[in-house]
């Protein structure tokens, strides 16, 4: 996701729902943006609308709005760690802050039509470990590979690659091309490492979790997988210092024609189609290969609503989120973002209408997901900001090790 805006709206007390003279309740809405501060792509325009409607419909409930971009997301941390709770949260998973008790149930605050059709393979990733949901997925995506066609027929490669090795040998070819080209741009910056990560541990069998959900993330075959990546960047087949390049830097790269496979999700479509360095017969999207062979399951990403209990205002929360949530709003919500609804219904409109979208949100069903263990978010914070070291100098297995240890300590 293309993340650099922060909204507007101001932080409250710990309880942020107050009870206003006739009979008004107010809840504070804090979500992630997913656009540019004050531009008409900012979130907080999205979720203004919404609340401006939702009020017109529901003249008792105001839902005050704020944005905070993900670049800077430790602003919503210390917001939680001075206890300055928000009543709805946009963006963070729920297992770590419902084990510290904060959390309504989901079946407090959705109806349970709602809740029914959130897409299950997301809406599974909300229990806790006795099995209670506490979130609910709000707006999806898949990753897969991007490539430049142009550059792929300048360096006479004539389909995008379905191996390492190939991927390996196309992106050596791309650099060849001289003009600061770069074969595969390697996002293991702070923005998203935790993800980029992932899909090629996945192209290993490898992984955060081992298939009883335990941490494993020094296995074998991630360490193996972070070999392969070292080399690839010492080859010079990447860009210089992955560990400090964001994927926002790599996808404006890939989107100005300079790189030549990237992995992303339909947010990058956004990107390229703004830049208008490249039209669409001069780029494709195919699986991401793996060690031997494409992924057969691609990653699938979720963002999350969590609501709050210390406003005391479940009833009005569940009104709002069944409002929200709603085929309208998806839609508008992944046409302005490039990105794929929560819920089955929006999944089906959306499909209809975009066959972009509709590929992605093929491999959905079948997409690997993140972790649920209770420490996930704060061990996801830690991988961000270490794991590319793993790929640039510092032994794998040491770095790898580090962040197993970080994992199971608490």
């Amino acid at each position: 996701m293309a993340l650099t805006a922060c909204g507007s709206s101001s932080s409250s007390s710990s309880s942020s729902s107050s009870k206003a003279a006739g009979g008004v309740t107010t809840i504070k809405l804090l979500a992630a943006d997913y656009g540019t501060a004050g531009g008409p792509d900012s979130s907080q325009t999205y979720w203004q609308g919404i609340a401006d409607a939702f009020h017109a419909a529901n003249p008792s409930i105001v839902v005050k709005v704020q944005t905070i971009a993900w670049t800077n997301w430790d602003q919503v941390a210390t917001q939680l760690q001075d206890k300055q709770y928000p009543d709805i949260l946009e963006g963070d998973a729920p297992q770590e802050l419902a084990a510290n008790g904060l959390l309504y149930p989901l079946t407090d605050v959705m109806s349970a039509s709602t809740i029914s059709n959130l897409i299950p393979v997301f809406a599974k990733q909300e229990n806790d470990s006795s099995g209670t949901a506490y979130g609910a997925p709000f707006t999806t995506s898949s990753r897969a590979l991007f490539y430049n066609k142009k550059l792929f027929a300048a360096a006479s490669i004539a389909a995008p690659p379905t191996t390492w090795a190939e991927l390996q040998t196309d992106a050596a070819k791309i650099k060849a091309l001289g003009s600061g080209t770069i074969g595969y741009g390697l996002p293991l910056g702070t923005e998203e490492a935790q993800g980029e990560s992932y899909i090629w541990m996945l192209g290993n069998g490898g992984g955060y979790v081992d298939s009883s959900g335990k941490y494993d993330i020094n296995s074998a075959a991630n360490v193996d997988t972070f070999k392969f990546l070292t080399g690839l960047v010492k080859a010079g087949d990447t860009q210089p210092s992955p560990a400090t390049t964001n994927r926002q830097t790599i996808w404006d790269d890939f989107s100005a024609g300079k790189v030549g496979m990237a992995g992303g999700s339909g947010a990058l479509i956004g990107d390229i189609t703004k830049t208008a360095k490249l039209q669409a017969s001069d780029w494709g999207v195919a699986t991401m290969p793996g060690k031997t062979g494409p992924l057969t399951q691609a990653l699938a990403v979720h963002d999350d609503i969590t609501a709050f209990k210390a406003g005391g205002h479940a009833a009005q929360i569940k009104k709002f989120l069944d409002f929200a949530y709603s085929d309208k709003y998806q839609m508008q919500f992944d046409n302005e973002y490039n990105l794929l609804p929560a819920t089955t219904s929006g999944s089906t409109a959306l499909s209809a209408a975009n066959p972009v979208a509709k590929g992605f949100l093929d491999t959905v069903p079948n997409g690997v997901v993140y972790p649920a263990n209770s420490n996930w978010n704060s061990l996801s914070a830690l991988i961000k900001k270490d794991i590319g070291q793993a790929a640039q100098g510092t032994d794998p297995a040491k770095v790898l090790g580090e962040l197993q240890k970080s994992a199971t300590s608490n």
